[in-house]
């Protein structure tokens, strides 16, 4: 799972400098909305198996606080 969400956002930074030089290229700008939305799906299912990803605001904590308790990414 880790790999895969590895994968997404390799293809989605590629397509971010991509847009960053052709920011009119429609097919383009829906390959980068259809790959964000597979990261989300991705991220989240990640998260449900073994807790979150990232912090600082990006991902939701269980109660109690359970930032600490979740594997480490090479751990995956």
């Amino acid at each position: 799972m880790l790999e895969e969400l590895q994968v997404l956002d390799f293809v989605i930074v590629e397509l971010t400098l991509y847009l960053d030089t052709h920011p009119g290229d429609q097919d383009a700008i829906q390959q980068y909305n259809l790959f964000i939305q597979q990261r989300k799906k991705a991220k989240k299912e990640f998260e449900k198996q073994f807790g979150a990803l990232t912090s600082f605001g990006y991902s939701y904590s269980l109660a109690p606080w359970d930032w600490k308790n979740a594997p480490w990414p090479w751990q995956v």
